[in-house]
């Protein structure tokens, strides 16, 4: 299993999760932190509007060829479940679990990072993402949110690369994610040549892993062991 962090996550930030649900099914895993991230050196120049494609056709074959890892199991979060469907798109993998991706800007996104400019401002929240990317912080933070927000980046769509997904699929989004709606996941099942389910995890927001950890590790579980066997 590969696990693929979000915008402003690491793999510290992941917690007990890869190991937990890597675990049931006695897989190994690999979880790794993107460039300006975590423990990973700052970001090496401008974030290009076509960030998400970088990691995805360039950076994470990388990745997993140095790993000696082929044909994952790949589970992303948010930005994490972008580059996984599109990775998906032109290399094989067993199968792909994606929690709140996108694959088109909303609306709804837009707000929720103007939402997330604003506590940047008036709480703790520099300091609390400070604790896991260190000095790497507002670099990272306003790579994110200046990207998402520009009039370049508003028109950002990769539903065309789904009809190239064979390998079964499993869309998990949050009912109360406060930064896509479920017309997201709907795409994503809708587009994929393979087969493909959707979970909808209610009385949960953008992080059903950590909001919803127990009512969604069975579910997953159920998935990869369908696709194991």
């Amino acid at each position: 299993m590969v696990f693929l962090h979000e915008a402003l996550g690491c793999n510290d930030m992941w917690k007990r999760w890869p190991g937990r649900l890597a675990g049931t099914s006695s897989l190994p895993f690999v979880s790794y932190d993107r460039f300006g991230h975590g423990r990973s050196d700052p970001l090496p120049g401008e974030r290009a509007p076509d960030y998400l494609e970088f990691e995805a056709y360039e950076v994470l074959p990388r990745v997993l060829d140095a790993c000696g890892v082929s044909h994952p199991i790949l589970f992303g979060h948010s930005d994490g479940g972008s580059i996984a469907l599109m990775y998906a798109s032109r290399f094989p993998v067993r199968a792909v679990v994606t929690e709140a991706a996108h694959v088109f800007v909303e609306d709804v996104t837009r707000a929720g990072i103007r939402a997330a400019l604003a506590a940047w401002r008036a709480t703790d929240l520099p300091a609390r993402l400070a604790r896991y990317h260190g000095d790497k912080t507002e670099a990272l933070f306003f790579a994110w949110a200046n990207t998402w927000l520009s009039d370049e980046f508003a028109s950002w769509n990769i539903e065309d690369c789904l009809s190239r997904i064979a390998s079964p699929v499993l869309a998990v989004q949050g009912e109360d994610d406060e930064y896509g709606t479920v017309r997201q996941v709907e795409a994503i099942v809708n587009g994929v040549s393979g087969r493909a389910r959707s979970v909808i995890m209610p009385n949960c927001g953008h992080s059903p892993h950590v909001q919803a950890e127990d009512r969604l590790l069975p579910l997953i579980e159920a998935f990869v062991a369908d696709c194991l066997d």
